[in-house]
């Protein structure tokens, strides 16, 4: 009996050598890959103690399709069905559809390519659409994307103070948009990890493990739910220009520098991973979510004003899941050094 893709069977270790040994490989997977007696082959020592054998010249990966028919998708669902192709690694995404169709399809499409990185549309036809992926999994390094989603969160919570300082609210008239690009970048990630847990060679142009991966994208998670806070901060703001004059001595404003601050700290220890400054600077976190807290019962206790009242609550509320999800963020980093050190 042959053996196929996704079967196993034991074969034995033969010594060859006083330092040698070999194993037989399958001759259906040989006569698969093309190879002849003496081609090269990859052979990787995973963090798991597995070995990965590869032909030496092997793809980075096998190309991914997706093909999706408006006829056999729920109403007002293609845009959802895309993004789930692109998070999945699909590198092209084939859409069929009725002429009539088209502008509606377009439209979607168009929507899809703003929130997602390296598609372009490759056809565009009456009756069918093809968008191809043009960027390599393995090109951006994770940790870029994650300073560049940390800088666009913490420059709009430095924008929200200006203006609560006196400066115009034109500073944070592009909030949305900032948080778009955080979308987007979470997007990117998730699907670089989802292409590295299938191939190898990937992980190794990020100069990541599996498991290293699957934290980035938890990382990349919690910057992307405090950008949800600080949005709701800058709306806020917007919707209620009176109340926001000269009002930077609030108690939930006074938070926000901590929380700037000790997000910092945690980003630089991405990479350093020092967890006495980790820690250091989630218990700083921690004391800024007790205040708000106590802020926010004297609050309903003393009360100026209903429309005053929802609306501090509402700030503090928000300031005060910042620090929460930046002390999930400082956990993971705890998580990732701790599973460095173990001891294999």
């Amino acid at each position: 009996m042959s053996l196929g893709p996704g079967e196993n069977e034991v074969r034995k270790l033969q010594s060859t050598g006083g330092s040698t040994f070999t194993v037989s490989l399958p001759k259906p997977w040989v006569v698969a890959q093309g190879l002849n007696a003496r081609d090269s082959l990859r052979v990787d020592w995973r963090p798991s103690g597995a070995l990965k054998v590869t032909p030496l010249d092997a793809q980075i990966r096998v190309s991914q399709r997706a093909y999706f028919s408006t006829k056999k998708l729920p109403d007002n669902s293609l845009h959802d069905h895309l993004m789930g192709a692109y998070i999945s690694g699909s590198d092209e995404i084939h859409i069929e559809h009725q002429p009539s169709e088209q502008k509606a399809v377009s439209v979607q499409v168009r929507r899809f390519l703003r929130s997602t990185r390296g598609f372009e549309i490759m056809e565009e036809q009456p009756a069918k659409t093809e968008i191809r992926c043009l960027m390599n999994a393995g090109d951006m390094p994770l940790h870029a994307s994650l300073n560049r989603m940390y800088l666009q969160v913490t420059s709009l919570a430095r924008d929200i103070l200006s203006v609560f300082d006196g400066e115009d609210r034109e500073y944070i008239t592009d909030a949305e948009e900032r948080e778009n690009e955080v979308d987007a970048l979470l997007y990117l990630i998730e699907r670089q990890v989802r292409i590295l847990l299938d191939s190898h060679l990937v992980a190794t142009q990020l100069n990541l493990t599996r498991t290293q991966a699957l934290e980035y994208a938890n990382l990349a998670r919690s910057l992307e739910r405090m950008m949800d806070h600080a949005f709701s901060i800058a709306t806020l703001v917007l919707e209620h220009p009176k109340l926001t004059k000269n009002m930077i001595e609030m108690t939930p404003l006074e938070q926000l520098p901590e929380w700037q601050s000790s997000l910092k700290e945690l980003m630089i220890n991405i990479r350093t991973r020092d967890s006495t400054r980790i820690e250091a600077a989630r218990h700083d976190l921690k004391k800024c979510q007790h205040r708000l807290i106590d802020h926010e019962q004297n609050l309903l206790k003393n009360y100026r004003s209903n429309e005053w009242m929802a609306f501090d609550l509402r700030l503090s509320e928000s300031v005060r899941r910042l620090c929460a999800y930046a002390r999930d963020f400082g956990e993971i980093l705890l998580n990732m050094k701790v599973f460095s050190e173990l001891q294999r």
